[in-house]
């Protein structure tokens, strides 16, 4: 344990003059009790999840920092629209930080505590962007032998989420995924682990060096958004695999929609009786993010087996139950450097995390780049 009595946390707030605030608050050290341990935070991922805490509806481009040290301060403005999406958070101040890992310094008394010490974990406990995190033991991940923090500290957030799609997948009777974002951090796990699996997969990207990066990591069905041939090469793709359920994180627009389209043209190639309703099979394509901020359109031309919805992975785990949800934690942990290996665009301090110029750099969310905040820095 620290020889200093407190610890840095990062914290969120809107205020009720059109301001969020990031800031680093000083807490006590927690003495844990008999079922906890407290976690030395040495890495901690920014995820775009985390983003909508960190920032909300705020304008970042007009963001500032203030002050040095422990003092420093982000200040940004927030819209009259804005405040009024966030009134229910106006005034409350919000930890950061989904998921990351870190050595454990103190324990409780029972056994499964107890057991942890010492030893280097990975927990999505909320908080997380902050030097230390007192947790339940029952939510620590330990970590294989030779993995260290910065290995395990996104094996949360986006493995399980690659993984709870296949599960999806085969609970809803689907036999193959379309994924959109498909060369991001996330989408790279996806294409490991349906090669390791043999599912198949269409990934969707919008630039030609995306398709590359996929291809070259043996990716079969690569289709470029951006492509004017774009439509007629997805319904091949979809055609080929007999996708019938996507993954969309841009959640705006019109791809979910185009989709559908796809899905349906490619199961009008088939023959068999003709139906004004359209084809029989469901088609089906869940919103997981909002890198397109836009109204999602629905263009309806997809007969009427067909749904959009959201999905989250914390309400899935908990639909699919607790041996699922540990059947999957286990595979990560034993596949941390292959399947699930991150790669990061840079490390930050927490104070470095709030230099406005560095935010506008992560905040932008550029395809394959990922941040990783390590709060002992």
């Amino acid at each position: 344990m620290s020889s200093n009595s407190t610890y840095l946390q990062m914290i969120s707030t809107v205020s009720d003059a059109g301001e969020l605030r990031l800031e680093l608050v000083e807490k006590p050290i927690p003495t844990p009790k008999e079922n906890e341990v407290v976690i030395k935070i040495e890495a901690t991922p920014i995820n775009p999840s985390d983003q909508g805490v960190m920032f909300g509806m705020s304008d970042i481009s007009a963001a500032k920092t203030s002050g040095t040290g422990k003092d420093t301060v982000l200040t940004v403005p927030v819209s009259a629209q804005g405040l009024r999406v966030m009134k229910a958070r106006v005034g409350q101040p919000l930890a950061v930080g989904n998921e990351g890992a870190g050595t454990v310094v103190a324990t409780g008394s029972s056994d499964l505590a107890k057991s942890l010490a010492g030893k280097t974990v990975a927990v999505m406990g909320g908080s997380m962007y902050s030097q230390y995190r007192c947790v339940e033991a029952t939510a620590c991940l330990p970590l294989l032998e030779g993995h260290t923090a910065k290995d395990g500290a996104s094996c949360f957030v986006n493995p399980l989420t690659a993984l709870s799609m296949i599960e999806t997948m085969k609970l809803e009777g689907h036999t193959a995924l379309v994924h959109t974002a498909a060369a991001s951090n996330l989408g790279q796990m996806l294409v490991r682990i349906c090669k390791s699996d043999g599912v198949e997969l269409v990934n969707i990207v919008r630039k030609e060096e995306q398709a590359k990066l996929l291809r070259d990591m043996g990716a079969k069905y690569v289709v470029n958004s951006s492509s004017d041939s774009f439509m007629a090469e997805l319904t091949d793709a979809i055609h080929a695999t007999g996708a019938t359920l996507g993954f969309d994180a841009t959640g705006g627009g019109m791809l979910a929609s185009n989709i559908l389209s796809c899905m349906e043209a490619a199961a009008a190639r088939t023959p068999g009786a003709y139906s004004v309703y359209g084809s029989v099979k469901h088609k089906q394509v869940y919103l997981y993010g909002g890198l397109d901020t836009s109204p999602t359109v629905l263009n309806r031309g997809y007969g009427m087996a067909w749904g959009v919805g959201g999905w989250l992975l914390p309400n899935f785990l908990a639909k699919a139950g607790v041996e699922v949800a540990a059947r999957l934690r286990s595979r990560v942990a034993k596949e941390l450097k292959t399947s699930f290996a991150s790669r990061y665009t840079n490390e930050l301090s927490l104070t470095e995390a709030l230099q406005a110029d560095t935010v506008r750099q992560y905040y932008a969310k550029h395809t394959g780049e990922k941040y990783l905040i390590c709060p002992q820095k």
